[in-house]
């Protein structure tokens, strides 16, 4: 079991350029978590954050030393939730989750739906060129969850897996979607995987009819 520390955040400009809610604060004690994510966490750009297949945001903990090692002379930023996650923890990392993985948190329950994918603001919010390619070439990508069962869950209750439904970790899942060449034989093996988000179902049924992988520039340059 492992025990998460949470974060919120409203919409507010960001950096001079857009709105986001990527600016999030820790919370503590009782909070309502529904079928959208927390009460009172907000995402700014719907058509690509948000929504039931991406309710919640669960970046690992212990990536973060990667990239201060990766970046020393930014290591002070390195923190959670630097990434605008809504969960962060150890001992959970795309290696040992699975699309498909239900876990029970308190009174809900919630379920892994597909890998992250970076995007440009990512590049501005560490002030690095190109951060959001570097984190997908990479694979530490965090993960998102569905909520199938809504309720009130307490920051001191741990995630305790109940259910694993795929043959797919999150890494494996990453690394087919953003790191491999055209693959029919491991497309068709994701869109198999129980869980897995819409989104995802959608773009790995379209590689299949078009014979081609999505062009990812516009999402990880702006």
């Amino acid at each position: 079991m492992h025990s998460p520390n949470v974060y919120i955040g409203k919409i507010a400009p960001y950096a001079g350029q857009f709105p986001s809610a990527i600016e999030k604060r820790e919370m503590s004690g009782e909070l309502m978590l529904t079928t959208l994510g927390f009460e009172g966490d907000e995402q700014a750009d719907m058509r690509h954050h948000g929504g039931a297949d991406r309710a919640l945001c669960h970046y690992p903990r212990e990536h973060y030393e990667y990239w201060r090692n990766q970046f020393p002379e930014r290591a002070e930023q390195f923190i959670a939730p630097l990434f605008g996650e809504n969960i962060s923890t150890t001992g959970l990392t795309e290696q040992n989750v699975y699309i498909g993985d239900i876990y029970r948190w308190d009174n809900a329950l919630i379920q892994i739906t597909q890998p992250r994918s970076p995007c440009y603001k990512l590049n501005v919010r560490c002030n690095i060129n190109d951060f959001a390619r570097l984190m997908q070439n990479n694979g530490r990508c965090g993960w998102l969850y569905r909520v199938i069962v809504a309720g009130k869950v307490n920051t001191e209750q741990p995630l305790e897996l109940v259910s694993r439904n795929s043959d797919i970790t999150v890494a494996q899942a990453t690394s087919i979607a953003f790191n491999s060449p055209f693959d029919a034989e491991q497309y068709h093996r994701m869109l198999a995987a129980a869980g897995l988000s819409a989104s995802w179902s959608k773009n790995m049924q379209m590689r299949l009819l078009t014979k081609t992988i999505e062009d990812f520039e516009r999402r990880l340059v702006g």
